[in-house]
């Protein structure tokens, strides 16, 4: 008598650098699809015993790859999909939390310690402590001079490392534990969460200076996934709320030398308890309402952990979401409001 084949289950997504593509490690192997134009299933690859994290490298065919059976935790392999086969791998005494990838750099992600590494001969080139990082929690620039953010030494801290000039920037971000970080493409932003999950704040990677404070909301929320724009305009921001938040980053040349105790202005698209009128007395008003709050927002299923990222197209997200869905929105910046969606899938 046969037996129904029980369908994979999904254990990591992440988009890849530019969101055009998402990959999914399951339980049988790994998967890509294209996140647009059309939307699709690019890729299927099956490995026994699954692959619980898998990063594409933009759209080449260059993958790091963390099997999930405990036996392989501790590894990373770095697959080349042309060939079909292991270019090399990273083997460590424990278990690896995460695994980032540029055109140049691996940087993998311990309970305590990065390692960065040459991406052309696997050669060792800097090693960072941290406090415990369970999440794994670290980004790297995608382009350009490579800057690193990671958890400082301590509770609330972010580290920024600029590898051009060697030198290191640490930033107390939040008053309670870090739980979630994004960094713009070029590395000059950096943006964080805390585990309240009720404030971003954006902050510049040069000298730690505070540009920029949103709220999600006021009750406490885990952030999934922060995200910014390519031109880093656009903020957006993902919680186990069921809300995708897009915020407006928008920065001068003259709000980029903002010192760090300026309070920042109030959003035009403040919820309208007219918070405009109060910008003259926000001096002295909570924190509560002297943050931004988002421009435009999309509601997706509560409790299940989506990540988003600016899709291609104008003023786009896209949504993927742990329990196999995915959805395209579109927001209008001059209106703000609901976000129109443009498409929804179940991979």
């Amino acid at each position: 008598m046969s037996h129904p084949v029980e369908p994979a289950s999904v254990l990591s997504v992440s988009f890849n650098q530019d969101a055009s593509c998402f990959s999914v490690g399951t339980t049988d192997g790994f998967l890509v699809f294209r996140a647009a134009d059309p939307f699709g299933e690019a890729l299927r690859r099956n490995f026994p015993g699954g692959i619980g994290v898998v990063r594409m490298l933009f759209r080449c065919n260059i993958f790091a790859l963390i099997g999930a059976s405990k036996s392989d935790r501790n590894k990373v392999r770095i697959w080349d999909d042309r060939l079909n086969r292991g270019i090399g791998e990273l083997v460590f005494r424990s278990e690896v939390r995460a695994v980032r990838l540029r055109t140049d750099r691996i940087v993998v992600v311990m309970l305590h310690k990065i390692y960065v590494y040459s991406l052309s001969d696997f050669e060792l080139i800097h090693q960072i402590e941290t406090m415990e990082n369970r999440q794994g929690l670290c980004e790297i620039s995608k382009e350009g001079q490579m800057v690193l953010v990671c958890l400082g030494e301590q509770r609330g801290f972010v580290r920024a490392v600029q590898y051009a000039t060697n030198k290191s920037t640490h930033v107390m971000a939040h008053s309670s534990s870090i739980a979630c970080v994004a960094l713009m493409d070029d590395g000059m932003l950096v943006a964080t969460a805390s585990t309240k999950g009720t404030l971003i704040r954006v902050f510049r990677t040069a000298d730690g200076s505070l540009l920029k404070e949103v709220r999600r909301g006021s009750d406490r929320a885990v952030v999934c996934s922060i995200s910014f724009s390519a031109s880093g305009t656009w903020l957006a921001v993902s919680s186990d709320k069921g809300t995708v938040h897009v915020f407006v980053v928008k920065l001068d040349s003259t709000s980029l030398k903002t010192s760090r105790s300026e309070v920042p202005e109030t959003n035009k698209f403040a919820p309208p308890s007219s918070l405009s009128r109060l910008s003259f007395i926000k001096g002295f008003l909570p924190k509560y309402f002297s943050s931004e709050w988002s421009v435009a927002q999309f509601r997706v299923q509560e409790g299940i952990q989506h990540i988003a990222a600016f899709g291609p197209g104008e003023n786009t997200i896209a949504v993927v979401g742990s329990n196999g869905s995915y959805y395209r929105c579109q927001f209008d910046p001059m209106v703000g409001g609901d976000m129109t969606k443009l498409e929804s899938h179940n991979f």
